[in-house]
């Protein structure tokens, strides 16, 4: 059984999208909205252009006025459901979440419920009016730690054109194959693996992707870093670092087979070959509210397994030095 509401948005074309197409310019204005949303709107009729009627190849200009009539489908067979999450911030306008590792965001192929979505709806019912369910971002069902959530439809669209605008500061920690000598940063473009689609992968004709690193440990045969995403795309961290030749720890996609490293204590292997996770954990979060600007920001200590897995990279390489 599926609801409906609608909201309705009017807008200018800016300078910077003069000349464009009229789905691309909806496309950059109302990041909310997935381009499969947006094109069902307009050819609906439900998204003018100086308001008459347009096609997706019409050319907007500066100063032309867009109004569009989302309609958004509620899915009310969303289930409330009990599911292990931690509120760290919550208020009228955005929640900031802490995920474990192990639970699924948002509903979808093979996991229809139990995910946190469902976990979200059953504490704020009014989450399933909004889009993604006020979810900004996303993270990878065994990526741990923090995510932000908005709780009305102009606090998701402004926390949202901050995410396009790179004013949502994201930091995670992760632990990757082999010894760095230096942070750096990573800009390639990411697309859907050709070969296998349920990958992703770098390459021509991809998304662009940027991703800024720093050493923030050095052990034998790993590097716990600190990562900057500039940019949001699908897996990135796990593509970028595997793609330069660091795979991060206990990645089942983009790792390979699980390496054991010559001479390390019984304990690291234990804990390398234990680790069924990617090691990677979304540690801080800093952005502008919005509704009065002042700057939050939020951090999350390693999980458990994490922080294990940091004191076995620890204890072998004070054994190593011994």
């Amino acid at each position: 059984m599926t609801g409906a509401h609608t909201e309705q948005h009017a807008l200018e074309v800016p300078p910077e999208l003069d000349g464009a197409r009229f789905d691309q310019a909806l496309a950059q204005l109302l990041r909310q909205y997935s381009r499969t949303l947006l094109k069902g709107w307009i050819e609906a009729g439900a998204a003018t252009l100086n308001a008459r009627p347009a096609r997706p190849r019409d050319r907007v200009h500066a100063g032309d006025r867009v109004a569009v009539t989302a309609t958004l489908e509620t899915d009310e067979r969303l289930a409330p459901q009990a599911v292990p999450y931690a509120v760290v911030f919550a208020d009228d306008d955005l929640i900031v979440i802490d995920k474990p590792a192990g639970l699924v965001v948002h509903p979808g192929a093979g996991n229809r419920d139990h995910t946190l979505v469902n976990g979200l709806v059953a504490a704020w019912p009014e989450l399933g009016r909004l889009p993604r369910a006020g979810l900004v971002h996303r993270i990878d069902k065994d990526t741990s730690g923090l995510l932000l959530v908005a709780r009305r439809p102009a606090s998701f669209q402004a926390l949202v054109r901050a995410m396009a605008a790179r004013r949502v500061e994201r930091t995670y920690h992760a632990v990757v194959r082999g010894v760095l000598v230096a942070g750096g940063t990573i800009e390639a473009p990411i697309r859907r693996d050709p070969r296998q689609r349920t990958r992703m992968a770098v390459g021509e004709g991809g998304r662009a992707a940027v991703t800024h690193y720093r050493v923030l440990e050095r052990y034998r045969a790993h590097t716990l870093l600190e990562v900057h995403l500039e940019t949001g795309r699908t897996h990135q961290i796990r593509v970028h670092m595997a793609w330069r030749g660091h795979a991060l720890v206990g990645d089942p996609v983009y790792g390979g087979r699980a390496r054991a490293v010559a001479g390390a204590t019984p304990a690291l292997a234990a804990a390398l070959a234990g680790f069924q996770r990617q090691a990677l954990h979304a540690t801080a979060l800093a952005f502008d509210h919005p509704a009065d600007d002042r700057r939050l920001g939020f951090t999350s200590a390693h999980p458990a397994d994490f922080a294990a897995l940091l004191v076995a990279l620890g204890q072998d390489l004070a054994a190593a030095s011994a």
